[in-house]
């Protein structure tokens, strides 16, 4: 059911073109996920969605626990009938959520007694709990269940972390019983190669369907992520998928698919759209601005979106500005379309073989207006 394949590797680059087999459809590789935390992309129709090329989605398995329950969502016929998402599902695991939503949170051998960000409710989630839920939320790609390790953090903290979502891989893999989702290990190791090198020893010989490198920018600077990202990317097989975890921006998708990095995900995109900040390439345009008030041109004339194609800044930064909903869908069209594309340039150079555009760096990442005004 799951598969997947190295298409043709690039010469100026460690960059690769792949794709994945789900039963719910394929994945062109390097790949962008919108993040669907409560199975909704913030603002967004799964029809908004397809039209803007998304090819798969990320649910998030602590927020879907708590609300509505996996067990309502599986009675309903799991997460893609649930939320009307035809093409392929990815849940992680919750643990980022646990200990993050949670000061609190105590961690055993057994697993995480956390509380509820809703209600304050005890809940419990160990390696099998983390199982049982994802796969009856029925994702495609499912997430095994670890320990991230704030920044920063003593190198001894770390390796003990490590050693324990080491452990807890092994506890997913052996109650994983669905032949139809594909569990994908976590490399952790905070900041330290050489607890990077052992984690993704102990991951990649454990076995799985892919591979994740968690852990990384989580307040860390940009050039140290880089860093242990691409000495990362290189201990994990090549002939398995490479997923960096909640990274990042449009640069970061270019430089680190130059890594051999396949799958991304992050709630920028829909974030900075919510928040009037979007991705052009001419640079970040800040929609509030005044110096759109009566502009009538589109955010980006380079862009094919439902959004550029029949609306003006002008229209968008009144909608914005009086607090419209409908510029928060707006918004997030556009932005999810243009990381799209940006995925899309960089499947298409590595296909023809061509260098990266340098052009490409700073279209989406420069502050553009924003400084201006």
């Amino acid at each position: 059911m799951f598969k997947f394949q190295v298409l043709k590797q690039h010469s100026h680059s460690s960059a690769r073109l792949g794709r994945i087999t789900t039963p719910h459809g394929t994945i062109d590789t390097p790949a962008f996920m919108p993040v669907g935390t409560q199975a909704t992309v913030k603002a967004l129709s799964p029809e908004d969605l397809e039209h803007c090329g998304a090819q798969i989605i990320l649910g998030n398995t602590y927020h879907l626990y708590l609300r509505p329950g996996h067990e309502i969502v599986q009675k309903l016929g799991g997460l893609h009938r649930f939320m009307n998402w035809n093409k392929p599902i990815l849940t992680d695991s919750g643990g980022f959520q646990v200990f993050s939503l949670n000061q609190l949170a105590k961690v055993t051998e057994e697993g995480v007694t956390f509380k509820s960000h809703i209600d304050g409710s005890s809940h419990f989630f160990s390696p099998e709990q983390a199982m049982k839920v994802q796969q009856a939320l029925g994702a495609d790609i499912i997430m095994t269940f670890d320990e991230p390790m704030p920044y920063p953090a003593e190198k001894t903290a770390v390796e003990t972390s490590l050693a324990l979502s080491t452990r807890w891989a092994k506890r997913c893999k052996a109650v994983h019983r669905e032949e139809t989702q594909a569990l994908f290990g976590i490399v952790q190791g905070g900041m330290f190669k050489d607890l990077r090198q052992e984690s993704a020893k102990q991951i990649v010989d454990i076995g799985f369907a892919g591979y994740a490198i968690g852990g990384l920018s989580v307040g860390e600077d940009i050039e140290t992520m880089y860093d242990v990202a691409a000495y990362t990317a290189p201990l994990l097989p090549e002939d398995k998928p490479r997923y960096l975890m909640g990274v990042g921006t449009p640069q970061d998708l270019l430089t680190s698919s130059g890594m051999g990095i396949d799958m991304f995900d992050c709630v920028m995109p829909t974030r900075n759209a919510r928040n009037g900040s979007l991705f052009t390439s001419q640079g970040k345009v800040n929609i509030k601005n005044n110096r759109h008030k009566a502009d009538a041109s589109p955010v980006d004339p380079a862009c094919d979106c439902v959004t550029c194609k029949n609306y003006s800044r002008a229209y968008l930064r009144h909608l914005f500005i009086a607090d419209e909903i409908l510029a928060l869908t707006l918004n997030s069209i556009h932005n999810i379309a243009f990381y799209q594309n940006r995925m899309h340039k960089i499947r298409k150079a590595i296909l023809n073989d061509a260098p990266f555009d340098p052009a490409w760096v700073n279209q989406g990442n420069n502050e553009g207006e924003d400084q201006l005004d």
